[in-house]
């Protein structure tokens, strides 16, 4: 456990390259750039990331320099992104002198390539040479989760059995400083996989099990699963669990239909928070403004507003409330 700040925390969703929308919610929020590296500093609070800074966007290296100067400033702390794990797998060949990497990317026998070279080109063409290099050996440092003095902040999915897990294994909410928990976070079959795909990507329910057609995603990638809404502690079926955007569509590009309301075995109840300790979090590319049970619940909250597609880059400014109040919701239209 940290201590709380004098005043509070104000947790920032994702960034993905959104630099200028970052310096103008600083700068609403009391942030202001002081110091020999000009790092965004508040006198009372503390900003936390919730994760994936890069990717997408057209400020990539612009937005790390923030980010991380307030960090080493400790005007921050910040949680790892499943971009960031991304980039790390997507850089680091496997087994070395191979010409194969962890996440592929130059494989055309590998359905995958393609898809993961298309979502890292921005970052490969804004951040090149030894500042890459640089902040690819900084993103292995950073944590999968905070818990701090009354509040929990993960990048998609608060689970206590994955948690558990990671620290059991590698003794550490930072373990990607060593390759071998890197390489076994990267391999499907491995414990530290799933663990770390529940906390960076959250769970998935399979649609496909429960006799649904596959759906196409924002992107237009088939998917059999879908995410399943681990804040949803009321949640029983099918319909109530499994996070279907208002985009998706059928192969043949029509709306995807509701979902049954199927009732679900017991195991996925495993995922869904129960605990009375606020949490949050970014990485489901919410619209709009916040909504209840969609967006925030008594004791979760998420921060991602889609700043990168037209949306606003949003914080929650905490300041020890035991449960989420919607009106501390601070958002920035770029």
């Amino acid at each position: 456990m940290k201590e709380l700040t004098a005043d509070g925390y104000d947790i920032i969703g994702d960034i993905h390259g959104c630099a200028d929308q970052l310096e103008e919610l600083l700068l609403a929020l009391g942030y202001q750039p002081v110091g020999a590296n000009g790092e965004y500093r508040h006198t009372r609070r503390q900003v936390l990331f919730v994760g994936d800074l890069i990717d997408r966007g057209g400020q990539q290296l612009r937005a790390l320099q923030l980010a991380k100067a307030m960090i080493d400033a400790g005007s921050a702390q910040i949680v790892m992104g499943n971009h960031e794990f991304n980039a790390l797998a997507y850089h680091t060949e496997w087994p070395a002198g191979s010409g194969k990497y962890l996440r592929p990317h130059d494989d055309p026998s590998d359905e995958r390539s393609e898809k993961n070279a298309q979502q890292h080109e921005a970052f490969l063409e804004q951040v090149t040479g030894g500042e890459r290099r640089h902040y690819l050996e900084w993103f292995a440092t950073l944590p999968l989760w905070l818990d701090l003095d009354g509040l929990r902040v993960v990048h998609a999915c608060w689970h206590p059995q994955s948690i558990a897990m990671i620290e059991r294994e590698c003794g550490s909410s930072a373990p990607f400083g060593t390759l071998p928990h890197l390489v076994a976070a990267s391999t499907k079959g491995h414990p530290l996989f799933d663990a770390v795909e529940t906390l960076l990507k959250g769970p998935e329910i399979s649609l496909v099990e429960h006799g649904q057609a596959p759906y196409h995603d924002k992107d237009g990638h088939p998917r059999g699963s879908a995410r399943l809404q681990w804040w949803n502690s009321a949640g029983r079926t099918l319909r109530d669990l499994a996070e279907m955007g208002g985009n998706f569509t059928t192969a043949d590009k029509k709306p995807y239909p509701p979902l049954p309301e199927l009732e679900l075995p017991e195991g996925r109840q495993s995922y869904v928070y129960s605990d009375q300790v606020p949490v949050f979090y970014g990485h489901y590319w919410r619209s709009d403004s916040p909504e209840r049970g969609h967006d925030w619940t008594d004791y979760t909250a998420c921060v991602d507003f889609s700043a990168v597609k037209g949306g606003a880059l949003t914080a929650y400014r905490w300041s020890g409330e035991k449960t989420i109040r919607p009106e501390n919701y601070f958002r920035c239209r770029g």
